[in-house]
């Protein structure tokens, strides 16, 4: 239900699948990431106090996104840093992935809904280098093989 995408040990993406539902909370990421990605089931009557985050400065090497899938079905196709496709996921309705490093593309498999959240600011396209692959990849289902 938690699937890693890895290459040579450098950790690329997160992906929670919709059917994680561990009770408590649960970080999914290490500490010294500039995103941090949780899941937390707590029971009807549980209190957190309120509060309030202190300014932090800190650095950010590589922009890194969330995306929540809202509906509908997406292919995610991961590279490595020096553009080499790994491997390919297909994500659906309630999973969530933390995109931290490397290269990704997108098929939409089916009309899909979704909510990206990311460091800011946007700086446009001096955010990303764009590149070309050749099509056609093999597909698991979040951690799943197909």
């Amino acid at each position: 239900m938690i699937d890693e995408i890895t290459d040579r040990d450098i950790l690329l993406a997160i992906i929670v699948s919709q059917k994680f539902r561990e009770k408590g909370i649960h970080f999914f990421t290490p500490s010294g990431l500039s995103q941090q990605l949780a899941y937390m089931r707590h029971p009807a009557g549980k209190i957190i106090p309120p509060h309030i985050h202190n300014p932090v400065s800190r650095q950010v090497q590589y922009t890194q996104e969330v995306l929540l899938i809202k509906r509908g079905q997406l292919r995610v196709d991961f590279y490595n840093d020096d553009r080499q496709y790994l491997e390919s996921r297909l994500l659906e309705a309630g999973d969530v992935i933390l995109l931290i490093r490397g290269g990704h593309g997108f098929e939409v498999v089916e009309e899909v809904e979704m909510i990206e959240v990311k460091q800011g600011p946007y700086v446009g396209e001096q955010d990303k280098t764009r590149f070309e692959v050749p099509l056609a990849k093999p597909v698991k289902v979040a951690s799943q093989a197909y």
